[in-house]
């Protein structure tokens, strides 16, 4: 196959199968949906068939087991991937809304319409449901795509990618509005991220060398994120009892994921008290703590903290702990080691909660809540591509409105200018 002439060829059909997505009803792609979620159930035995080829070749391969937890397609999940589309079907079709309308003083109505951002390609490791979220998300936004999954989930994802095109036939529309990368060639990815004049924007979701090679690469602008340094601020102003259960969730409620607390902050004032609380709490959960001088001052039996603990996401049971010298100090650290994806200050003080929603420069601010919540499902988004820590077009949890744009519109009546 060569793919450099294989992969125009995806963005050619994409780009033709956009314009009739876009055009096309919400009843349709509706539609769409709900007749791939019947294809899905309809299909068990050969994604079942499908996938136990890949969980055979990985293990020959020797995947380690996490890896192929993740891959494995098993009855439960294939139940929460066609959930998955008729929530998606469910939800507000955000095309075609015009928004701010308001009449000039030349008598003309200017307002806002939200449109399909148009070819969106989507680069993803291991698991293949994350074939149906995507091209869900994609589509009922008004979007074509172009999905390339991990080499290691190739039958997985191709064994979807058919009942996706049953699902859009089904619906009339092209079946090249969804296309599954066929290659395990990597070349693939490197064509699919420099074809601007087919594709309108990446979204890579895995591991933190992928998305930076994605970002390093790329000539279509890119909606990611690298890291998830999170971070709670206990302020003097704290309720011990929720400074407790959020610090603690934060932290335990799963490890290996972005929106996770790497490093604890606390105030000088209160550390000394809280700290052996917050350290017994963590004992618990076996979570290592690496702290600060001040830290080990009050928890002799804490690791000591280096330099490069602040910048690290462990996505493991290893906390870092600080003490700092207040508002300022902790505003301060976070502003400087946050990868600004979520952030949160415990605190019972009105003006302390707004200076740090105003000045810590994250996508997801919070008060005495757990960062965990830092998720497209828990902000009523339905459902999420991904997560974004860009600041242009999309930031945060990105929903069907992060796929969408808006473009001016304007409504006259003979209006000339003068």
């Amino acid at each position: 196959m060569e793919i450099a002439a294989y992969m125009a060829e995806l963005g050619e059909q994409a780009r033709a199968a956009a314009t009739l997505v876009a055009r096309s009803t919400t009843a349709m792609r509706n539609q769409a949906l709900l007749a791939t979620a019947e294809a899905l159930d309809a299909a068990r035995d050969e994604l079942t068939m499908a996938n136990i080829k890949d969980l055979d070749k990985g293990r020959e391969n020797g995947l380690d087991p996490a890896m192929l937890d993740r891959l494995e397609l098993t009855p439960a999940r294939i139940d929460t991937m066609i959930e998955g589309l008729r929530q998606v079907a469910s939800l507000p079709d955000p095309i075609g809304e015009i928004t701010d309308m308001t009449y000039r003083p030349s008598g003309i109505q200017v307002g806002r319409m939200r449109v399909p951002l148009g070819v969106i390609g989507i680069i993803y490791e291991s698991r293949p449901n994350v074939t149906v979220e995507a091209a869900s998300l994609c589509l009922k936004s008004g979007n074509a795509a172009i999905l390339r999954g991990g080499s290691e989930s190739i039958h997985s994802n191709q064994a979807v990618a058919a009942c996706l095109a049953r699902g859009l036939a089904e619906a009339g529309l092209p079946e090249t509005a969804v296309q599954v990368v066929k290659t395990t060639d990597r070349a693939a990815v490197g064509e699919l991220i420099t074809m601007p004049q087919f594709v309108d924007v990446i979204v890579p979701r895995g591991g933190k060398g992928l998305i930076e090679r994605i970002s390093a690469d790329a000539r279509v602008p890119v909606i990611k994120h690298l890291d998830g340094i999170c971070h709670v601020y206990i302020d003097s102003h704290a309720d011990p009892e929720k400074a407790l259960a959020v610090a603690v969730n934060a932290k335990t409620q799963r490890y290996g994921t972005c929106n996770t607390m790497e490093t604890l902050l606390v105030d000088e004032e209160i550390a000394a008290d809280l700290l052996p609380l917050l350290a017994e709490a963590f004992s618990a959960k076996d979570v290592e703590l690496r702290g600060c001088p001040a830290t080990q001052a009050i928890l002799p039996q804490v690791v000591a903290a280096t330099e490069a603990d602040w910048s690290e996401e462990y996505l493991a049971p290893i906390l870092a702990v600080k003490v700092v010298a207040g508002l300022d100090a902790a505003i301060a650290h976070i502003n400087r080691y946050s990868s600004q994806h979520t952030d949160c200050i415990v605190t019972e003080n009105f003006t302390r909660a707004r200076r740090f929603l105003t000045e810590v420069d994250s996508s997801s601010v919070m008060v005495n809540a757990s960062t965990r919540f830092a998720d497209g499902f828990e902000y009523g988004l339905g459902a999420e591509i991904g997560i974004s820590t860009d600041k242009i077009h999309a930031r945060g949890p990105v929903g069907l409105e992060g796929l969408t744009s808006q473009k001016y519109v304007v409504f006259g009546d003979g209006h000339i200018r003068t």
